[in-house]
């Protein structure tokens, strides 16, 4: 049995008569008619019923026929998937986003992904950093988009930008009103911090541990928003990555983003990846596409 004589039985059972089968499916009917005879003889059952008149599929021709097409269409995947292997940039990929990145950075990236590469189809999944790794280690998802590095080193890592952060603090307070102002300037005070397990909060604890900044102890947020509704209630300062602070800010906003002085401090966003995947070629193509889709804030 092999597959041409499946789409051989597919056509007669379709077309209902031999000759048009055959010219179908490309070949004389008398080779059409010799290969169909031979799958009778193999399975041991008739599955045409032949006439001067009509040609007819017998009880057991039409279940193997609804088999057949199952299994050409299961050959239709296998093509599907060795096209997306020859190409990377077809077919579908997961991707994993932390939630200190994805609000802020999908909506910049995400049109110009999608007309760059319209034949990937991007589905796009919102975790902490421990949850994605494990998803990568399972093949659950294919690419993370994240905070670097990630210890062990046991993926494969790709730079995309580094983010600088800002003071964010209520206005009328007297750091508020500085142009720029550096790590020193808030030593020895309190900020507001993400709860654990957000790969954010470590950063910024290591960052302003140097001049020994301490985190709140009155509340800790569950995302970056929750952040920035604190710290407009007067309830403390804190960190904000460059792509969370709104492009522009009116009178009555409550809230002063003030810049840091070179050095800035930041975060290094980058991708990760299983090592040897067969997708690598795409990722960098994906990475080069988001460097150039970045806000000139954002530096490498």
């Amino acid at each position: 049995m092999n597959l041409r004589e499946l789409e051989y039985l597919i056509a007669v059972d379709e077309e209902r008569h031999f000759h048009k089968a055959a010219a179908r499916c490309f070949v004389s009917q008398p080779t059409l008619s010799g290969q169909l005879k031979k799958l009778e003889q193999e399975l041991g059952v008739l599955l045409i019923e032949r006439s001067n008149r009509r040609v007819d599929m017998t009880e057991v021709g039409k279940e193997v026929v609804t088999q057949a097409r199952k299994v050409l269409a299961r050959v239709n995947d296998i093509k599907t998937i060795a096209q997306t292997f020859h190409d990377p940039m077809v077919g579908d990929l997961s991707v994993g986003i932390i939630p200190t990145i994805a609000p802020y950075l999908l909506p910049i990236i995400m049109p110009g992904l999608n007309k760059q590469f319209s034949d990937l189809k991007l589905w796009l999944y919102e975790y902490q950093t421990e949850v994605l790794l494990e998803k990568l280690r399972r093949a659950e998802l294919d690419l993370l988009i994240l905070a670097l590095p990630i210890k062990p080193h046991e993926f494969e890592e790709v730079d995309l930008f580094r983010e600088p952060f800002r003071l964010a603090l209520k206005k009328g307070e007297s750091l508020s009103k500085r142009e720029n102002i550096t790590l020193g300037d808030i030593a020895n005070r309190e900020i507001l911090l993400l709860e654990e397990g957000h790969c954010l909060r470590g950063h910024v604890l290591d960052m302003c541990s140097i001049v020994d900044v301490t985190e709140s102890a009155q509340f800790k947020a569950t995302s970056l928003e929750t952040l920035r509704h604190m710290v407009g209630e007067g309830m403390g300062m804190t960190l904000m990555p460059e792509l969370a602070v709104p492009a522009k800010t009116t009178k009555r906003d409550l809230i002063q983003y003030v810049e840091f002085s070179d050095p800035k401090p930041n975060r290094r966003i980058g991708m990760l990846y299983r090592k040897n995947s067969y997708r690598e070629e795409a990722f960098n193509n994906i990475a080069e596409q988001i460097k150039s889709l970045l806000p000139v804030s954002i530096f490498f």
